[in-house]
Formats: structure tokens, C-alpha cells, sequence
């Protein structure tokens, strides 16, 4: 007879199926697929956890990410919602466009409680944030504050100084395979 709890991650996948989501306007059409690759991955992760074939689900979690892009100065603003992870077991790194995010949130064991749901996730993480620009990583500036990190990133400027290449014409005379 089953067990009327529901797992663990079927009762995550119940609390985040009932919020509210704002219809994303045409031009943010592309900005989740990021996060419906991730809340698939939940979905279907969970059905073939209830398999005997199934891969075991690697510990940790991935944390939600918002990136904006502002206009004065121009820049890049990336948002990682990170409570209860303390600053000094945070990783920021940027390689070309891609922030990469790492720490781990430890479990916090009480003696003597019973749980009757566990939805707080816990262990290390590893994310990857695709910049849809340059940015000039040397400026980047990050905050954590009330467990949200925001990290700026200045765009670069694409070079607009010109440069001239001189044309060098090649004559017959200085070939040395050309015919006498």
C-alpha cells in the first residue's frame, strides 16, 4: 500500500508548480529556457528515481539566478538567491561570458527532532550563468546581502577606433616563378 506522504521531491514539485508565474513578454521569449531545462529536470528526475534503473541524483542543489542587463552604465547584473549559505564558502568566477558560481549550503542536524518534510536543499553547487555579452571581468563588483548575491559586471565596448590596413600590390617583376 503506498505511503500517503509524498516524497520529497514530489512535494518540492507540488510547492513550486502552485506559484504564479508572469507571461513572459516576446522579447524574453529565450531568456528561460535555462530555467525550464532546470524544472524539467525535477519533473523527470523524479519519475526515474522511482526506478531501479535509474542514476543516483547527485547531491546539491542549483541555485535561481536572475540576469538584467542595465543601460547607465551599461552592465550586466546577475542576482543568485543563496540563503543561508555563509559568504566565505562562496566561488565567483568569470571565464569569457559565463559566471560561474560555486559553495555549498550545509544541512543543519538538530538531536532529537523528527522531520515531518524536508525541503530546505543542502550540499554544494555549481552554476553556470550565460552572459549574452563581454564584460570586462577585472571591474566586476559582487555583494551578498540578506542571502541574495548580485554581482556587476561592466560591458565592454566594442572597438570602435578604426584602423587602416595599407594594400600592398605584388608586380610581375618581383615574383621570382613568374616567366622572363
Amino acid at each position: 500500500m503506498p505511503s500517503a506522504r509524498p516524497s520529497r521531491s514530489r512535494a518540492r514539485a507540488l510547492s513550486t508548480s502552485c506559484r504564479f508565474q508572469p507571461v513572459p513578454s516576446e522579447r524574453d521569449l529565450f531568456a528561460n529556457f535555462e530555467r525550464m531545462r532546470r524544472e524539467m529536470d525535477e519533473l523527470f528526475g523524479d519519475v526515474f528515481q522511482r526506478s531501479a534503473f535509474a542514476p543516483r541524483k547527485r547531491a546539491g542543489f542549483t541555485p535561481a539566478v536572475d540576469v538584467s542587463y542595465a543601460d547607465d552604465p551599461p552592465r550586466a547584473i546577475v542576482t543568485a538567491e543563496l540563503a543561508g549559505i555563509d559568504a566565505d564558502r562562496l566561488g565567483l568566477e568569470i571565464q569569457g561570458r559565463e559566471l560561474v558560481l560555486t559553495g555549498e549550503r550545509r544541512a543543519i542536524e538538530r538531536e532529537g527532532r523528527v522531520y515531518q518534510q524536508v525541503e530546505i536543499e543542502h550540499g554544494p553547487f555549481r552554476r553556470v550563468v550565460q552572459l549574452g555579452a563581454d564584460v570586462r571581468a577585472e571591474e566586476a563588483k559582487a555583494v551578498y546581502e540578506d542571502g541574495l548575491l548580485r554581482v556587476e559586471l561592466p560591458l565592454a565596448q566594442p572597438e570602435t577606433r578604426r584602423h587602416s590596413v595599407p594594400i600592398e600590390v605584388a608586380h610581375a617583376s618581383d615574383d621570382p616563378d613568374a616567366a622572363s
